[in-house]
């Protein structure tokens, strides 16, 4: 690959603050992505033989169409930094890390790195089940581009991490998943590289090795020597380890270099793919609709990424035309946590107005902590068989529901309830 270190559209503002929020002093550029782009070759049909591959180039069939997979991506990535990529799936990103690893090459642009990068893409991928422990060691080792000498020296960390001391003359088949994992994974953090690139690995083997992985990326990201390129589909690693990010979607990237916005950003598209309306197709209803109400929809007025001091403003859209009068009721549905965190009642919002109409709503969110929440509605008639209750006439399915988030720097994201609102205060002393 041709190499270049200009990349004009990359974010300056933040390639100047490391990974501790501080000012870098001329940090160097270890990985430069200029301009890349990258796309595969699908193959429509297949040619059975010479002259029937003739008969397809005299008419122009070429028996692939492209698939464009990136297409202009650029920034730089400079030392010290632990740099998140984060899409959806099918945005490109790990297509991308495959171009940075060296294991696929750029049908444009050019990638420049500069320093030793051990990347770290699939668990497990060049281990042999019939060697030992030991033997995988140096393996891995040698297929990341270690000499035996440099492996003997990363050999002991190697182990002591992985907590294998006493496995590592056994065979790999004899090796449970999780110490796979483990092993696999140490080869990768301990090997000596300048550049760590890790794909969708941080949640690896059980609670007590997660603990030690994430004391050793919290230690990571303080060392100014150490760059790491994480690509992950956790908003809260993303905001917890790295200190810039990059967003991809569709081949594109749309947002660059500042990771709270990359993260919103992400879980806003997550959002709006999800929000995606069921239409009514071959005369059927969607889940929750039908011919009685046809229509029933809960849809945001306000932005969907939210703080706790916002009030968010939504909409519910029916279509009702019975005479009776009918009732909306809608629930708060905590996504994070589970469970319904709040619930308006089914006879609380009664309504006399048929036909196809649209009514307004507002919830203040100060009571919240950081969370994904969605609004459901169900539109309800009093029961004929019991008057004291209502009947359900039709709900909002995933789709047709409200989503939104709750992303507050000054919130917790542990509990449902703000303890800006609620606390628990000490009465008297111990007795």
């Amino acid at each position: 690959m041709v190499s270049k270190t200009d990349s004009s559209n990359s974010v300056k503002d933040s390639s100047l603050i490391d990974s501790l929020g501080k000012p870098k002093e001329n940090s160097e550029v270890v990985l430069s992505v200029d301009h890349v782009g990258k796309y595969f070759k699908l193959p429509t049909e297949q040619a059975t033989g010479l002259k029937q591959a003739f008969i397809n180039w005299t008419k122009g069939i070429k028996g692939y169409k492209k698939q464009q997979v990136l297409n202009d991506i650029t920034f730089d990535v400079h030392k010290g930094d632990f740099f998140g990529i984060v899409g959806r799936n099918g945005s490109g990103k790990s297509t991308l890390l495959k171009i940075i690893s060296g294991i696929y090459v750029p049908d444009g642009g050019t990638v420049k790195v500069k320093g030793k990068l051990v990347p770290f893409i699939e668990l497990g991928v060049g281990f042999n089940p019939e060697l030992t422990g030991r033997e995988n060691v140096f393996l891995n080792g040698a297929l990341l581009g270690f000499t035996r000498e440099e492996i003997e020296g990363m050999y002991d960390d190697i182990v002591d991490f992985a907590e294998l001391g006493d496995f590592m003359d056994q065979k790999l088949k004899n090796y449970s998943s999780g110490m796979q994992v483990r092993l696999a994974f140490s080869v990768a953090i301990k090997a000596q590289g300048d550049i760590l690139v890790l794909d969708e690995v941080l949640a690896v083997g059980d609670e007590a090795f997660q603990q030690k992985c994430d004391d050793y990326f919290t230690e990571v990201k303080k060392d100014p020597n150490k760059t790491v390129i994480l690509v992950t589909h956790s908003m809260d690693s993303v905001k917890k380890y790295c200190n810039k990010a990059i967003l991809i979607k569709d081949g594109d990237i749309i947002v660059n270099g500042n990771k709270e916005e990359a993260a919103n950003q992400y879980t806003l598209e997550n959002l709006q793919a999800e929000k995606k309306e069921i239409e009514q197709k071959n005369g059927q209803y969607a889940d929750g609709l039908n011919s009685r109400c046809p229509v029933l929809k809960v849809k945001p007025l306000s932005h969907q990424i939210c703080k706790s001091s916002d009030t968010f403003r939504f909409e519910v859209e029916y279509d009702f035309n019975e005479p009776e009068d009918f009732y909306l009721a809608i629930a708060l549905h905590d996504l994070r946590r589970g469970g319904v965190a709040f619930d308006t009642g089914s006879e609380t919002l009664k309504y006399t107005e048929h036909g196809h109409r649209t009514v307004e709503f507002k919830m203040p969110l100060n009571l919240f902590n950081n969370g994904d929440f969605r609004l459901v509605a169900s539109l309800r008639t009093l029961s004929k068989k019991n008057p004291d209750t209502t009947d359900m006439v039709a709900f909002t399915n995933d789709a047709n529901s409200c989503a939104f988030a709750i992303r507050d720097s000054e919130n917790r994201d542990y509990a449902l309830i703000n303890d800006r609102v609620m606390q628990i205060t000490q009465v008297g002393s111990p007795r």
